[in-house]
């Protein structure tokens, strides 16, 4: 390994899509808005899966959740196959020393170490308040260099931090209505966000002082969309948009903006082209290098996302490019599936004004122009003049769900022996919990 191998620290947040003040969202997040415009910023990118663990298991391993196992969420009883090589364990065996501070989503607690952390810290609770004191004592001691750190906060997770009384100031997402409760809840969702932004800048610093700064690649990022009815376990872009922003030696500096699309799953093979290493073959994500150097404008053609199990189970597979979104559903559900919703005040909101997107069927097919309905609103399905989108958006899904033997081509997906999975028709995500698997007779 080259002695000029930069450190690598990842910081990754739950629940946060793109809700910070460098994508226009009105949140003060100052230090995240400083690193944007001095590094670079992705004002596209995606996860694999709207959903922790699923997509936080792409970035170890540049594979969708169908090939490397973890269709669902670890704490759940889902679980990784044992036979895909991970990132941690990579730079482990390239050199690097390894640490997880914090939270991680792709294992059980006491299965950490097989993730590849040498070094595993657990602070008393996985908010940014505890993790990054631990991170700075880290930074202060001398580490041994080049280390790969990543650094795990349970903002901006539900439930959020309180406010009595919240700003009447907030800016509501778009796709959510403007009203006084969606307001005190976004604006509860800001505080979180500012939390995370605070350790953000702490660690900047910290990393200048000890002289890190010049020689550590920075990256953060999130794992999914915002915990929204809407956003959060759906294919629609507010569930699979991800925050990203990069900064560090070489070309990772500058203020660069890339508006090409590019998913979560690119980062594993992107650091192992940073370190030297070769990544595993055949896995699904590609290099960012080329972005950034400037040699392409696009790294990607078309993305595919995925969603199998949440809370409940709810089969979905989606096709995004530039202007089109394909989304097919596998199983009759409703608009928005109640125990895949977060429980929070939108939520509720939603139930007693407009209870019916918790009643509606959801279309087996769904797809939207991005171009001229970036809200993703209207369902061109069923319109004539996108016969022709339509049939090749579901080609090019059923082609790609044979070519990666995605097993929901077979049908009704198991979850593994023992796994806790919410019946669809709940509420909530913890009503009716079972660990018996029963097969549904409403698969399309």
């Amino acid at each position: 390994m080259d002695k000029k191998c930069p450190n690598i620290l990842l910081v990754i947040t739950h629940d946060t899509g793109r809700h910070l003040g460098c994508y226009g969202r009105g949140v003060d997040t100052t230090n995240l808005d400083a690193l944007a415009e001095a590094g670079v910023n992705f004002t596209n990118a995606f996860c694999t899966a709207p959903q922790c663990s699923p997509s936080r298991a792409s970035i170890l391993t540049g594979l969708m959740p169908h090939r490397h196992g973890l269709i669902g969420l670890a704490h759940r009883g889902f679980r990784l196959r044992e036979d895909v090589a991970l990132l941690p364990k990579l730079l482990s065996q390239a050199g690097y020393s390894t640490h997880l501070f914090g939270l991680q989503h792709e294992t059980q607690r006491d299965k950490v170490r097989n993730l590849g952390y040498q070094n595993v810290h657990r602070p008393d609770t996985l908010s940014c308040l505890k993790v990054t004191p631990l991170l700075l004592d880290f930074l202060s001691s001398e580490p041994s260099q080049p280390f790969f750190a990543s650094v795990g906060f349970f903002e901006a997770h539900r439930p959020f931090p309180k406010l009595t009384q919240a700003t009447l100031k907030v800016k509501v997402p778009p796709f959510l209505p403007d009203e006084p409760e969606v307001n005190h809840d976004i604006a509860e969702l800001n505080e979180s966000v500012r939390r995370v932004d605070e350790s953000v800048g702490q660690i900047v610093s910290a990393l200048k002082k000890h002289k890190l700064w010049d020689n550590t690649l920075f990256i953060f990022t999130t794992d999914h969309g915002i915990a929204f009815p809407g956003a959060k376990a759906t294919l629609f872009d507010p569930g699979i948009e991800v925050a990203l922003l990069m900064h560090g030696p070489d070309e990772f500096n500058g203020g660069k903006v890339i508006e090409g699309m590019v998913s979560n799953a690119d980062l594993m093979p992107t650091l192992c082209e940073i370190v030297g290493i070769e990544p595993p073959e055949n896995i699904d994500g590609k290099s960012l290098l080329p972005l950034v150097q400037g040699k392409v404008n696009k790294l990607h053609e078309q993305i595919f996302v995925e969603l199998t199990y949440h809370a409940a189970y709810d089969p979905m597979r989606g096709i995004r490019t530039e202007r089109f979104k394909y989304i097919r559903s596998f199983a009759e559900r409703p608009f928005w599936l109640p125990p895949n919703v977060d429980e929070g005040l939108t939520k509720d909101w939603y139930r007693k004004n407009r209870p019916e997107v918790f009643k509606t069927p959801r279309p087996k097919e769904m797809l939207f122009d991005l171009q001229t309905d970036p809200m993703e609103r209207r369902n061109l399905a069923d319109d004539p003049q996108y016969a022709a989108v339509l049939d090749e958006m579901r080609q090019k899904l059923e082609q790609w769900i044979k070519e990666t033997d995605d097993p929901i081509r077979l049908g009704h997906v198991r979850p593994p022996e023992g796994a806790k999975v919410t019946p669809a028709k709940v509420w909530g995500a913890e009503e009716g919990v079972t660990e018996k698997f029963a097969p549904e007779k409403d698969h399309w």
